[in-house]
């Protein structure tokens, strides 16, 4: 079983098409579909189900990405130990949620490229499940995620502080009207819709209308125009709610904090990049916890 074929197998079940995953890799389709029937009578069973609309993994298919993703990750592991220098450099992919890549990070990746300029970082942004994901199958170094995680592979260390509010149009319903409204989300997988969805089923609403956005930019304008209510941190919305555009309702105690954690693989290869990027979150921290921004 070769590592390529490995790869081409991991990104097939990623992409779920073999057109998709041919262009990410760089290869002719007809490349990758030999090479996934080779892997298929090397292993001797069916690892996709072929359909209409792509392919899904097969129950051997569903045991083999896991052994994928490990292997896979413990190559890249090992090639990055090699090229390792004490200095930080080389790339880097953290993962983060969409709301404190927004607020949280910007100053922080400054004061990083500041100190160490040969770090090639990348961000991704996405749901806290979805990252989780990312960090356990070697697909990013480290993640910020809206939630604790007791995954036995994961390490995790708080490091934002957030007080959470319902928001609603300063033109908006009355405060008692808030849970008849619908509300405007991420989709499944995100923190702070968590929470709202329980608020709102503890005063008796277990089936409330979403309307699912793909940006925090969206959210706050959606909310701003009336088209309903969402659940975000005061630190994001503390300009609308000066201008009186935003209005807030108070959560109950055990709803109205969430604390986000980065997390990191247990049995990864830590970077001298990662170290070091790593090093200033306990500063970064006590920043948070004032509700002040730290200079630059």
């Amino acid at each position: 079983m070769e590592s390529g074929d490995l790869r081409i197998f991991q990104c097939v079940a990623q992409e779920g098409n073999l057109t998709k995953a041919a262009s990410k890799l760089g290869y002719v389709q007809s490349n990758v579909t030999a090479r996934i029937r080779h892997l298929e009578a090397e292993v001797g069973t069916t690892l996709f189900i072929r359909h209409n609309r792509g392919m899904t993994l097969s129950p051997a298919g569903e045991m083999l990405v896991t052994y994928a993703d490990k292997i896979i990750g413990l190559l890249n592991d090992a090639s990055k130990a090699l090229r390792a220098t004490s200095t930080p450099s080389g790339p880097m992919r953290i993962g983060s949620t969409q709301t404190a890549a927004a607020v949280r990070l910007p100053e922080l990746f400054v004061r990083y490229y500041k100190q160490y300029p040969d770090v090639s970082l990348s961000l991704v942004t996405g749901n806290s499940q979805m990252l989780m994901d990312q960090v356990i199958g070697y697909e990013l170094e480290g993640a910020f995620i809206g939630c604790p995680c007791d995954h036995p592979d994961i390490v995790s260390v708080p490091v934002f502080d957030e007080e959470l509010f319902v928001v609603y149009s300063g033109m908006g319903p009355t405060d008692e009207d808030l849970k008849s409204k619908p509300i405007l989300v991420y989709s499944i997988g995100c923190s702070y819709r968590q929470i709202l969805e329980e608020w709102l089923e503890v005063g008796g609403v277990t089936r409330p209308v979403i309307m699912e956005f793909g940006t925090l930019e969206a959210i706050i304008s959606g909310v701003t125009s009336g088209m309903g209510i969402s659940l975000l941190p005061e630190i994001v919305i503390r300009h609308q709610i000066k201008n009186g555009l935003l209005r807030t309702h108070t959560l109950p105690v055990g709803m109205n904090r969430m604390m986000t954690h980065f997390i990191t693989r247990k049995d990864a290869f830590v970077s001298s990049a990662l170290h070091a990027f790593m090093a200033m979150l306990p500063r970064e921290y006590d920043m948070i916890e004032s509700g002040e921004p730290s200079e630059v």
